[in-house]
Protein backbone atom coordinates (compact mmCIF):
# COMPACT_ATOMS: atom_id res chain seq x y z
CA UNK A 1 0.00 0.00 0.00
CA UNK A 2 1.35 3.42 -0.98
CA UNK A 3 -0.03 6.56 0.60
CA UNK A 4 0.42 10.19 -0.40
CA UNK A 5 -1.47 12.76 1.62
CA UNK A 6 -1.28 16.54 1.61
CA UNK A 7 -1.67 18.25 4.92
CA UNK A 8 -0.53 19.87 8.13
CA UNK A 9 -1.48 20.38 11.81
CA UNK A 10 -4.65 18.68 13.03
CA UNK A 11 -7.14 18.92 15.86
CA UNK A 12 -6.55 16.71 18.88
CA UNK A 13 -9.66 14.58 18.35
CA UNK A 14 -8.82 13.83 14.74
CA UNK A 15 -5.24 13.01 15.58
CA UNK A 16 -6.30 10.48 18.21
CA UNK A 17 -8.73 8.78 15.83
CA UNK A 18 -6.28 8.68 12.98
CA UNK A 19 -3.40 7.43 15.11
CA UNK A 20 -5.60 4.59 16.35
CA UNK A 21 -6.41 3.57 12.77
CA UNK A 22 -2.77 3.65 11.74
CA UNK A 23 -1.66 1.76 14.83
CA UNK A 24 -4.16 -1.03 14.12
CA UNK A 25 -3.01 -1.13 10.53
CA UNK A 26 0.64 -1.34 11.61
CA UNK A 27 -0.16 -4.16 14.04
CA UNK A 28 -1.94 -6.20 11.36
CA UNK A 29 0.83 -5.54 8.86
CA UNK A 30 3.35 -6.75 11.43
CA UNK A 31 1.87 -10.25 11.24
CA UNK A 32 1.42 -10.53 7.47
CA UNK A 33 4.69 -11.97 6.16
CA UNK A 34 6.77 -9.43 8.08
CA UNK A 35 10.47 -9.67 8.84
CA UNK A 36 11.70 -8.89 12.35
CA UNK A 37 14.87 -7.18 11.13
CA UNK A 38 16.35 -5.93 7.88
CA UNK A 39 19.68 -4.72 6.57
CA UNK A 40 19.70 -1.09 5.51
CA UNK A 41 22.25 0.80 3.44
CA UNK A 42 23.02 4.45 2.81
CA UNK A 43 25.60 5.74 0.37
CA UNK A 44 27.45 9.03 0.77
CA UNK A 45 28.23 10.17 -2.76
CA UNK A 46 30.88 12.62 -4.01
CA UNK A 47 28.86 14.13 -6.85
CA UNK A 48 30.42 14.72 -10.25
CA UNK A 49 29.35 18.31 -10.80
CA UNK A 50 28.50 20.00 -14.12
CA UNK A 51 30.87 22.49 -15.67
CA UNK A 52 29.94 26.13 -15.23
CA UNK A 53 28.11 27.38 -18.31
CA UNK A 54 26.39 30.60 -19.27
CA UNK A 55 23.37 28.83 -20.70
CA UNK A 56 21.54 25.54 -20.23
CA UNK A 57 23.23 22.40 -21.54
CA UNK A 58 21.50 20.10 -23.99
CA UNK A 59 19.33 17.27 -22.71
CA UNK A 60 21.91 14.84 -24.10
CA UNK A 61 24.76 16.44 -22.13
CA UNK A 62 22.63 16.55 -19.01
CA UNK A 63 21.92 12.83 -19.33
CA UNK A 64 25.61 12.15 -19.90
CA UNK A 65 26.49 13.77 -16.57
CA UNK A 66 23.68 12.02 -14.71
CA UNK A 67 24.77 8.65 -16.08
CA UNK A 68 28.31 9.27 -14.83
CA UNK A 69 26.93 9.74 -11.34
CA UNK A 70 24.57 6.77 -11.68
CA UNK A 71 27.58 4.65 -12.71
CA UNK A 72 29.02 5.29 -9.25
CA UNK A 73 25.70 4.76 -7.50
CA UNK A 74 25.27 1.49 -9.40
CA UNK A 75 28.44 0.07 -7.86
CA UNK A 76 27.24 1.04 -4.38
CA UNK A 77 23.77 -0.41 -4.99
CA UNK A 78 25.19 -3.71 -6.22
CA UNK A 79 27.64 -3.85 -3.34
CA UNK A 80 24.87 -3.21 -0.82
CA UNK A 81 22.66 -5.89 -2.36
CA UNK A 82 25.52 -8.36 -2.35
CA UNK A 83 25.88 -7.78 1.40
CA UNK A 84 22.21 -8.51 2.00
CA UNK A 85 20.77 -5.01 2.12
CA UNK A 86 17.06 -4.81 1.36
CA UNK A 87 16.96 -1.04 0.87
CA UNK A 88 19.46 1.69 0.03
CA UNK A 89 19.19 5.48 0.25
CA UNK A 90 21.30 7.71 -2.01
CA UNK A 91 21.78 11.45 -1.36
CA UNK A 92 19.95 14.58 -2.38
CA UNK A 93 21.34 16.20 -5.58
CA UNK A 94 23.38 13.05 -6.23
CA UNK A 95 22.84 13.03 -10.00
CA UNK A 96 23.74 16.60 -10.94
CA UNK A 97 24.64 18.81 -7.98
CA UNK A 98 22.94 21.88 -6.56
CA UNK A 99 23.97 25.16 -8.23
CA UNK A 100 21.36 25.94 -10.87
CA UNK A 101 18.88 28.50 -12.11
CA UNK A 102 15.42 27.40 -13.20
CA UNK A 103 16.53 27.42 -16.80
CA UNK A 104 19.76 25.51 -16.23
CA UNK A 105 18.17 22.68 -14.26
CA UNK A 106 15.46 22.05 -16.85
CA UNK A 107 17.45 19.67 -19.15
CA UNK A 108 18.03 17.40 -16.13
CA UNK A 109 14.34 17.00 -15.29
CA UNK A 110 11.89 14.24 -16.18
CA UNK A 111 8.14 14.02 -15.71
CA UNK A 112 7.65 11.61 -12.81
CA UNK A 113 4.16 10.09 -12.59
CA UNK A 114 2.15 9.35 -9.49
CA UNK A 115 3.08 5.85 -8.18
CA UNK A 116 -0.58 4.86 -8.39
CA UNK A 117 -0.12 4.35 -12.15
CA UNK A 118 1.49 0.97 -11.34
CA UNK A 119 4.62 1.42 -13.45
CA UNK A 120 7.88 -0.49 -13.80
CA UNK A 121 10.01 1.83 -15.97
CA UNK A 122 12.52 -0.94 -16.65
CA UNK A 123 9.77 -2.88 -18.48
CA UNK A 124 7.90 0.07 -20.00
CA UNK A 125 10.52 2.77 -20.57
CA UNK A 126 8.42 4.90 -22.94
CA UNK A 127 5.07 4.73 -21.19
CA UNK A 128 5.45 8.24 -19.79
CA UNK A 129 7.62 9.87 -22.41
CA UNK A 130 11.37 10.38 -22.26
CA UNK A 131 12.41 8.83 -18.93
CA UNK A 132 15.94 7.39 -19.27
CA UNK A 133 16.95 8.22 -15.70
CA UNK A 134 13.84 6.65 -14.18
CA UNK A 135 14.30 3.63 -16.41
CA UNK A 136 17.89 3.10 -15.36
CA UNK A 137 17.12 3.49 -11.66
CA UNK A 138 14.21 1.06 -11.98
CA UNK A 139 16.46 -1.50 -13.68
CA UNK A 140 19.10 -1.10 -10.97
CA UNK A 141 16.52 -1.91 -8.31
CA UNK A 142 15.06 -4.79 -10.30
CA UNK A 143 18.35 -6.38 -11.33
CA UNK A 144 19.80 -6.14 -7.81
CA UNK A 145 16.51 -7.05 -6.07
CA UNK A 146 16.74 -4.12 -3.65
CA UNK A 147 14.61 -1.08 -2.82
CA UNK A 148 16.33 2.06 -4.13
CA UNK A 149 15.68 5.67 -3.14
CA UNK A 150 17.11 8.28 -5.50
CA UNK A 151 16.75 12.06 -5.66
CA UNK A 152 15.98 13.52 -9.10
CA UNK A 153 14.12 16.47 -10.59
CA UNK A 154 10.45 16.39 -11.56
CA UNK A 155 8.76 18.71 -14.06
CA UNK A 156 5.03 19.22 -14.31
CA UNK A 157 3.52 21.30 -17.16
CA UNK A 158 0.96 23.98 -16.26
CA UNK A 159 -0.78 26.84 -18.05
CA UNK A 160 -2.34 30.25 -17.53
CA UNK A 161 -5.51 28.72 -16.09
CA UNK A 162 -3.37 28.05 -13.00
CA UNK A 163 -2.73 31.44 -11.39
CA UNK A 164 0.45 30.13 -9.72
CA UNK A 165 1.90 28.54 -12.85
CA UNK A 166 5.49 29.78 -13.31
CA UNK A 167 6.13 31.95 -16.41
CA UNK A 168 8.08 29.14 -18.09
CA UNK A 169 5.01 26.86 -17.96
CA UNK A 170 6.39 24.21 -15.61
CA UNK A 171 6.46 23.39 -11.95
CA UNK A 172 9.88 22.01 -11.06
CA UNK A 173 10.32 19.93 -7.92
CA UNK A 174 13.18 18.51 -5.89
CA UNK A 175 11.96 14.91 -5.84
CA UNK A 176 12.63 11.56 -4.20
CA UNK A 177 11.61 8.36 -5.94
CA UNK A 178 11.59 4.82 -4.57
CA UNK A 179 11.66 1.63 -6.66
CA UNK A 180 10.94 -1.76 -5.14
CA UNK A 181 12.73 -5.05 -5.77
CA UNK A 182 10.79 -5.54 -9.02
CA UNK A 183 11.72 -2.06 -10.23
CA UNK A 184 8.24 -0.67 -9.64
CA UNK A 185 7.83 2.99 -8.71
CA UNK A 186 6.31 2.83 -5.22
CA UNK A 187 6.84 6.34 -3.86
CA UNK A 188 7.37 9.92 -5.03
CA UNK A 189 7.97 12.86 -2.72
CA UNK A 190 8.35 16.55 -3.60
CA UNK A 191 10.53 18.45 -1.12
CA UNK A 192 8.58 21.12 0.76
CA UNK A 193 11.11 23.14 2.74
CA UNK A 194 13.59 24.37 0.15
CA UNK A 195 16.90 25.89 1.23
CA UNK A 196 18.34 28.35 -1.30
CA UNK A 197 17.01 26.35 -4.25
CA UNK A 198 15.74 28.89 -6.84
CA UNK A 199 15.65 26.15 -9.48
CA UNK A 200 12.74 24.42 -7.73
CA UNK A 201 9.17 25.25 -6.75
CA UNK A 202 7.52 24.70 -3.40
CA UNK A 203 4.60 22.22 -3.53
CA UNK A 204 1.23 23.67 -2.61
CA UNK A 205 1.12 21.61 0.58
CA UNK A 206 3.46 19.24 2.42
CA UNK A 207 3.20 15.71 1.04
CA UNK A 208 2.95 12.86 3.52
CA UNK A 209 4.39 9.94 1.59
CA UNK A 210 4.56 6.40 2.96
CA UNK A 211 4.90 2.88 1.57
CA UNK A 212 4.74 -0.57 3.13
CA UNK A 213 7.14 -3.48 2.81
CA UNK A 214 7.58 -6.85 4.50
CA UNK A 215 10.21 -5.16 6.67
CA UNK A 216 8.24 -2.17 7.88
CA UNK A 217 6.40 1.00 7.00
CA UNK A 218 8.51 3.79 5.51
CA UNK A 219 8.17 7.57 5.28
CA UNK A 220 10.16 10.03 3.19
CA UNK A 221 11.35 13.61 3.40
CA UNK A 222 14.42 15.58 2.31
CA UNK A 223 17.19 17.59 3.99
CA UNK A 224 15.81 20.88 5.41
CA UNK A 225 12.40 19.22 5.95
CA UNK A 226 13.78 17.58 9.09
CA UNK A 227 13.75 20.88 10.97
CA UNK A 228 10.00 21.39 10.61
CA UNK A 229 6.79 19.78 11.82
CA UNK A 230 5.42 18.77 8.44
CA UNK A 231 6.02 16.38 6.93
CA UNK A 232 8.61 15.02 9.36
CA UNK A 233 6.78 14.90 12.70
CA UNK A 234 3.42 14.01 11.17
CA UNK A 235 4.84 10.96 9.41
CA UNK A 236 6.11 9.55 12.69
CA UNK A 237 3.31 10.53 15.05
CA UNK A 238 0.21 10.23 12.88
CA UNK A 239 1.26 7.72 10.21
CA UNK A 240 3.29 5.52 12.58
CA UNK A 241 6.12 4.88 10.15
CA UNK A 242 8.86 2.57 11.36
CA UNK A 243 11.69 4.03 9.31
CA UNK A 244 12.38 7.41 7.69
CA UNK A 245 14.32 7.59 4.42
CA UNK A 246 16.28 10.84 4.38
CA UNK A 247 18.41 11.96 1.43
CA UNK A 248 20.24 15.21 2.13
CA UNK A 249 22.89 17.65 0.95
CA UNK A 250 23.75 18.74 4.49
CA UNK A 251 26.38 21.37 5.21
CA UNK A 252 27.73 20.80 8.72
CA UNK A 253 27.32 23.65 11.19
CA UNK A 254 28.79 23.41 14.68
CA UNK A 255 27.93 23.24 17.50
CA UNK A 256 24.41 21.76 17.06
CA UNK A 257 23.82 20.98 13.41
CA UNK A 258 26.50 18.65 12.14
CA UNK A 259 24.82 15.90 10.13
CA UNK A 260 25.61 12.88 12.27
CA UNK A 261 24.97 14.82 15.48
CA UNK A 262 21.52 16.17 14.66
CA UNK A 263 20.22 13.30 12.54
CA UNK A 264 21.06 10.71 15.19
CA UNK A 265 19.49 12.97 17.84
CA UNK A 266 16.32 13.32 15.76
CA UNK A 267 15.99 9.53 15.52
CA UNK A 268 16.33 9.22 19.31
CA UNK A 269 13.99 12.14 20.01
CA UNK A 270 11.31 10.79 17.66
CA UNK A 271 11.99 7.13 18.55
CA UNK A 272 12.15 6.00 14.93
CA UNK A 273 14.69 4.49 12.52
CA UNK A 274 16.38 7.05 10.26
CA UNK A 275 18.45 6.29 7.14
CA UNK A 276 20.40 9.45 6.28
CA UNK A 277 22.48 9.71 3.08
CA UNK A 278 24.51 12.90 2.69
CA UNK A 279 26.35 14.20 -0.33
CA UNK A 280 30.13 14.36 0.06
CA UNK A 281 31.85 17.67 -0.66
CA UNK A 282 34.66 18.65 1.69
CA UNK A 283 34.87 22.24 0.43
CA UNK A 284 31.25 22.82 1.41
CA UNK A 285 31.58 20.82 4.65
CA UNK A 286 29.17 18.20 3.36
CA UNK A 287 29.71 14.83 4.99
CA UNK A 288 27.88 12.75 7.53
CA UNK A 289 25.70 9.76 6.70
CA UNK A 290 24.31 7.17 9.02
CA UNK A 291 21.86 4.49 10.04
CA UNK A 292 20.20 5.49 13.30
CA UNK A 293 17.93 3.49 15.59
CA UNK A 294 15.49 4.91 18.17
CA UNK A 295 17.88 4.23 21.04
CA UNK A 296 21.31 4.83 19.51
CA UNK A 297 23.29 5.23 16.26
CA UNK A 298 23.97 1.93 14.51
CA UNK A 299 26.62 3.00 11.98
CA UNK A 300 27.75 6.37 10.67
CA UNK A 301 30.31 7.96 8.38
CA UNK A 302 31.97 11.37 8.71
CA UNK A 303 35.17 12.16 6.83
CA UNK A 304 36.52 15.62 6.02
CA UNK A 305 39.87 14.20 4.88
CA UNK A 306 38.70 12.11 1.94
CA UNK A 307 37.29 13.22 -1.39
CA UNK A 308 35.34 10.03 -1.96
CA UNK A 309 32.06 8.65 -0.70
CA UNK A 310 31.33 5.59 1.39
CA UNK A 311 28.75 2.83 1.81
CA UNK A 312 27.25 2.30 5.27
CA UNK A 313 25.26 -0.81 6.26
CA UNK A 314 23.55 -1.90 9.47
CA UNK A 315 20.80 -4.17 10.73
CA UNK A 316 17.65 -2.55 12.13
CA UNK A 317 14.42 -3.67 13.75
CA UNK A 318 11.69 -3.68 11.12
CA UNK A 319 9.09 -2.59 13.67
CA UNK A 320 11.00 -0.85 16.45
CA UNK A 321 7.84 -0.08 18.46
CA UNK A 322 7.38 -3.84 18.91
CA UNK A 323 10.97 -4.34 20.07
CA UNK A 324 11.74 -4.98 23.75
CA UNK A 325 14.53 -2.40 23.39
CA UNK A 326 12.14 0.36 22.27
CA UNK A 327 12.79 3.41 24.47
CA UNK A 328 9.96 4.76 26.64
CA UNK A 329 8.26 8.08 25.97
CA UNK A 330 10.00 11.05 27.57
CA UNK A 331 8.53 13.99 29.46
CA UNK A 332 11.27 16.45 28.63
CA UNK A 333 10.67 18.89 31.48
CA UNK A 334 9.38 16.83 34.40
CA UNK A 335 12.73 16.51 36.24
CA UNK A 336 13.82 20.08 35.56
CA UNK A 337 10.53 21.47 36.88
CA UNK A 338 10.58 19.42 40.09
CA UNK A 339 13.97 20.62 41.36
CA UNK A 340 15.02 24.00 42.63
CA UNK A 341 17.51 25.85 40.41
CA UNK A 342 21.08 25.28 41.54
CA UNK A 343 22.74 28.40 43.02
CA UNK A 344 24.71 30.50 40.56
CA UNK A 345 28.41 30.00 41.30
CA UNK A 346 29.66 32.88 39.18
CA UNK A 347 28.24 35.53 36.91
CA UNK A 348 26.00 34.84 33.95
CA UNK A 349 27.28 36.24 30.66
CA UNK A 350 25.94 36.48 27.14
CA UNK A 351 27.42 35.02 23.99
CA UNK A 352 26.51 34.31 20.39
CA UNK A 353 26.07 30.88 18.88
CA UNK A 354 25.75 31.67 15.19
CA UNK A 355 23.42 34.67 15.57
CA UNK A 356 21.53 33.45 18.62
CA UNK A 357 22.27 35.16 21.96
CA UNK A 358 22.72 32.51 24.66
CA UNK A 359 23.06 33.00 28.41
CA UNK A 360 26.16 31.19 29.69
CA UNK A 361 27.74 30.26 32.98
CA UNK A 362 31.21 28.70 33.19
CA UNK A 363 32.10 25.30 34.62
CA UNK A 364 34.85 26.57 36.95
CA UNK A 365 35.27 23.46 39.07
CA UNK A 366 36.03 19.82 38.32
CA UNK A 367 32.52 18.94 39.43
CA UNK A 368 29.37 20.77 40.36
CA UNK A 369 25.72 21.61 39.87
CA UNK A 370 24.77 24.59 37.72
CA UNK A 371 21.65 26.33 36.45
CA UNK A 372 21.37 28.98 33.76
CA UNK A 373 18.10 30.47 32.54
CA UNK A 374 16.81 32.53 29.65
CA UNK A 375 13.23 33.72 29.95
CA UNK A 376 11.15 30.63 30.89
CA UNK A 377 13.84 28.09 29.97
CA UNK A 378 16.10 26.97 32.80
CA UNK A 379 18.87 24.45 32.10
CA UNK A 380 20.27 22.30 34.90
CA UNK A 381 23.61 20.50 34.78
CA UNK A 382 25.28 18.12 37.21
CA UNK A 383 28.75 17.01 36.15
CA UNK A 384 32.08 15.56 37.19
CA UNK A 385 35.15 15.84 34.99
CA UNK A 386 37.77 13.10 34.91
CA UNK A 387 40.32 15.89 35.00
CA UNK A 388 39.97 19.56 34.11
CA UNK A 389 42.31 20.68 31.35
CA UNK A 390 43.68 24.10 32.28
CA UNK A 391 43.56 25.40 28.72
CA UNK A 392 39.96 24.33 28.07
CA UNK A 393 36.82 26.19 29.14
CA UNK A 394 33.34 24.69 29.24
CA UNK A 395 30.07 26.53 29.72
CA UNK A 396 26.43 25.72 30.35
CA UNK A 397 24.17 27.65 28.00
CA UNK A 398 20.48 28.38 27.50
CA UNK A 399 18.63 29.85 24.52
CA UNK A 400 14.94 30.25 23.75
CA UNK A 401 13.68 32.22 20.76
CA UNK A 402 13.52 32.54 16.99
CA UNK A 403 16.73 31.27 15.45
CA UNK A 404 19.31 33.07 13.32
CA UNK A 405 19.01 35.63 10.57
CA UNK A 406 15.91 33.91 9.14
CA UNK A 407 14.04 34.37 12.45
CA UNK A 408 11.58 31.66 11.45
CA UNK A 409 12.28 28.54 13.51
CA UNK A 410 11.73 28.70 17.28
CA UNK A 411 14.49 26.94 19.21
CA UNK A 412 14.91 25.98 22.84
CA UNK A 413 18.42 24.75 23.64
CA UNK A 414 20.21 23.60 26.77
CA UNK A 415 23.87 22.86 26.14
CA UNK A 416 27.17 22.12 27.80
CA UNK A 417 29.86 23.08 25.31
CA UNK A 418 33.57 23.61 25.02
CA UNK A 419 34.61 27.16 24.13
CA UNK A 420 36.98 27.71 21.23
CA UNK A 421 39.69 29.17 23.52
CA UNK A 422 40.01 30.21 27.16
CA UNK A 423 38.64 33.60 26.14
CA UNK A 424 34.95 33.49 27.06
CA UNK A 425 34.03 35.61 24.03
CA UNK A 426 34.79 32.52 21.90
CA UNK A 427 32.12 30.42 23.61
CA UNK A 428 29.72 29.29 20.91
CA UNK A 429 32.20 29.50 18.06
CA UNK A 430 32.98 26.27 16.15
CA UNK A 431 35.45 23.93 17.79
CA UNK A 432 36.33 20.41 16.62
CA UNK A 433 38.79 19.03 19.18
CA UNK A 434 38.79 18.59 22.96
CA UNK A 435 40.76 16.83 25.67
CA UNK A 436 38.42 16.99 28.68
CA UNK A 437 36.64 13.79 29.66
CA UNK A 438 33.62 13.53 31.93
CA UNK A 439 32.96 10.80 34.49
CA UNK A 440 29.36 11.99 34.81
CA UNK A 441 26.92 14.47 33.36
CA UNK A 442 23.18 15.03 33.69
CA UNK A 443 21.52 17.74 31.60
CA UNK A 444 17.86 18.78 31.76
CA UNK A 445 15.66 21.77 31.00
CA UNK A 446 12.23 23.30 31.59
CA UNK A 447 11.21 22.94 27.97
CA UNK A 448 7.91 24.28 26.68
CA UNK A 449 7.96 21.81 23.79
CA UNK A 450 7.74 18.02 23.59
CA UNK A 451 10.09 17.94 20.61
CA UNK A 452 13.59 17.71 22.05
CA UNK A 453 16.55 16.01 20.39
CA UNK A 454 19.45 14.80 22.60
CA UNK A 455 22.94 15.39 21.18
CA UNK A 456 26.36 14.25 22.37
CA UNK A 457 29.27 15.17 20.10
CA UNK A 458 32.80 14.02 20.83
CA UNK A 459 36.18 15.33 19.78
CA UNK A 460 36.97 15.15 16.05
CA UNK A 461 33.20 15.07 15.30
CA UNK A 462 32.32 11.60 16.51
CA UNK A 463 29.26 10.09 18.13
CA UNK A 464 29.16 7.96 21.26
CA UNK A 465 26.84 4.97 20.70
CA UNK A 466 25.93 3.25 23.94
CA UNK A 467 27.57 5.92 26.12
CA UNK A 468 24.55 8.04 26.97
CA UNK A 469 20.81 7.66 27.48
CA UNK A 470 17.69 9.73 27.97
CA UNK A 471 15.70 9.04 31.12
CA UNK A 472 11.90 9.20 31.16
CA UNK A 473 12.00 12.38 33.23
CA UNK A 474 13.92 14.27 30.54
CA UNK A 475 17.51 13.97 31.79
CA UNK A 476 20.30 13.32 29.29
CA UNK A 477 22.92 11.31 31.19
CA UNK A 478 26.10 9.42 30.43
CA UNK A 479 26.50 5.73 31.15
CA UNK A 480 29.14 2.98 30.98
CA UNK A 481 31.97 4.99 32.47
CA UNK A 482 34.14 7.92 31.49
CA UNK A 483 33.42 9.55 28.17
CA UNK A 484 35.81 10.33 25.38
CA UNK A 485 36.63 14.07 25.21
CA UNK A 486 33.41 16.02 24.73
CA UNK A 487 32.66 18.95 22.42
CA UNK A 488 28.96 19.40 23.26
CA UNK A 489 26.17 17.78 25.24
CA UNK A 490 22.89 19.37 24.18
CA UNK A 491 19.14 19.13 24.40
CA UNK A 492 17.99 20.74 21.15
CA UNK A 493 14.32 21.67 21.26
CA UNK A 494 12.01 22.77 18.46
CA UNK A 495 8.83 24.63 19.43
CA UNK A 496 6.97 24.37 16.13
CA UNK A 497 3.87 26.23 17.29
CA UNK A 498 5.98 29.35 17.80
CA UNK A 499 7.59 29.29 14.36
CA UNK A 500 7.30 32.36 12.19
CA UNK A 501 6.51 30.51 8.99
CA UNK A 502 7.92 31.20 5.56
CA UNK A 503 6.12 30.98 2.23
CA UNK A 504 6.86 27.26 2.17
CA UNK A 505 5.56 26.88 5.71
CA UNK A 506 1.96 28.08 5.64
CA UNK A 507 0.69 25.01 7.41
CA UNK A 508 -1.67 26.17 10.11
CA UNK A 509 -4.99 25.52 8.33
CA UNK A 510 -7.22 22.65 9.40
CA UNK A 511 -6.54 19.29 7.84
CA UNK A 512 -10.06 17.97 8.25
CA UNK A 513 -10.43 16.97 4.63
CA UNK A 514 -7.18 15.12 4.24
CA UNK A 515 -7.48 13.27 7.50
CA UNK A 516 -11.03 12.19 6.74
CA UNK A 517 -9.99 10.85 3.35
CA UNK A 518 -6.88 9.15 4.70
CA UNK A 519 -8.80 7.59 7.56
CA UNK A 520 -11.30 6.18 5.05
CA UNK A 521 -8.45 4.78 2.96
CA UNK A 522 -6.98 3.21 6.08
CA UNK A 523 -10.29 1.52 6.92
CA UNK A 524 -10.53 0.15 3.40
CA UNK A 525 -6.95 -1.11 3.61
CA UNK A 526 -7.69 -2.81 6.91
CA UNK A 527 -10.76 -4.52 5.45
CA UNK A 528 -8.68 -5.76 2.54
CA UNK A 529 -5.90 -7.13 4.75
CA UNK A 530 -8.30 -8.85 7.12
CA UNK A 531 -9.96 -10.69 4.23
CA UNK A 532 -6.76 -12.05 2.65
Amino acid sequence: MVSVVHGNHQTATMITSFRTSVAVFALINLHVGALDTFIAAVYEHAVILPNATGKPVSQENALLLMNKNIDILEKAIKQAAAQGAQIIVTPEDALYGWTFTREKIFPYLEDIPDPQVNWIPCQQPRRFGHTPVQTRLSCLAKNSSIYVLANIGDKKPCNSSDSKCPPDGYYQYNTNVVYDKEGKLVARYHKYHLYSEPQFDVPKKPELVTFNTTFGRFGIFTCFDILFHDPAITLVEDFQVDTILFPTAWMNVLPFLTAIEFHSAWAVGMRVNLLAADTHNVELKMTGSGIYAPHSPKEFYYNMASGTGSLVLAELDSHPRASPDYPPAVNWSVYARTIKPFPVQKSIFGGLVSQDRFNFTELFENEGNLTVCQEDLCCHLSYRMAGKEKDEVYVLGAFTGLHGRRQQEYWQVCTMMKCQTTDRTTCGKPVETALTRFDMFSLSGTFGTNYVFPEVLLTDIHLSPGKFEVLKDGRLVNKNGTSRPILTVSLFGRWYKKDRLSISGKINKSATTYLSISTLLMILALQYIVTI
